[in-house]
């Protein structure tokens, strides 16, 4: 897998099916750097560095999580910098960790067959907060390059972070856009929330976490299941 870039200042490492594997993102201000969403595991990660460091790109300095599930977290604690999640993401991760040290990661393993794959040969399940915590909306600037990172409704989860980069004209969504998990049903209100968020941000194209980057409009046409 090689890391794609998208525009001047964002790459991304490529989703992968098999394992459940999301898009991590990667954005390069002047002063530092910022991934998107954490991984699967610290291999799913390690990937994701070797890639980096092969492109001569500098690590990220902060990891943003678009949401708590686990495909898209769990490597958290091998992560370079430190990571920001809105409060919601943060005690879904608690409650879950709190799970697994109580019961064992049985549960967590029965949950989906791309899980067991990613976490094979006894990999062992780490879970652990994200360092920094936000509510609401905040800005950040990595040196000429304006981040707004804020909370969104969504059908998926209830903790969904949506993060803009206005000069790149780009808007990572993570998994908001689909239905809640395992039944993948999405609300209609929550959905429609959603699509009006996202059609109220300045920006042509939006990465997922699980498909290749699509237009603003192909996007709230799937939100809305549309054809």
């Amino acid at each position: 897998m090689k890391l794609e870039r998208l525009t001047e200042r964002i790459w991304y490492y490529p989703f992968e099916k098999e394992r459940d594997r999301p898009n991590l993102g990667y954005i390069r201000g002047d002063r530092w750097s910022l991934a998107v969403d954490a991984g699967h595991s610290d291999a799913h990660l390690a990937e994701f560095y070797r890639a980096l460091e092969e492109a001569d790109l500098p690590l990220p300095q902060l990891t943003v999580l678009t949401h708590w599930h686990w495909d898209h977290t769990f490597a958290m604690h091998a992560i370079h910098g430190l990571s920001l999640a809105n409060t919601v993401t943060n005690r879904h991760l608690r409650d879950f960790r709190d799970r697994i040290e109580k019961n064992g990661p049985e549960e967590f393993l029965a949950l989906d067959e791309s899980i067991r794959l990613e976490y094979a040969g006894n990999r062992p399940v780490h879970i652990v907060p994200a360092d920094l915590e936000y509510t609401g909306e905040i800005h950040l600037d990595a040196g000429n390059c304006p981040i707004r990172v804020f909370q969104a409704p969504s059908p998926h989860t209830d903790d969904t972070t949506l993060i803009e980069l206005p000069g790149e004209k780009v808007l990572f969504i993570g998994d908001s856009n689909s239905g809640s998990f395992p039944s993948w049903r999405k609300d209609p209100v929550l959905a429609r929330e959603l699509a009006a968020v996202i059609e109220a941000v300045d920006v042509p194209t939006c990465l997922e976490g699980h498909w290749v980057p699509d237009t603003k409009e192909g996007i709230i046409q799937d939100i809305l299941g549309e054809e």
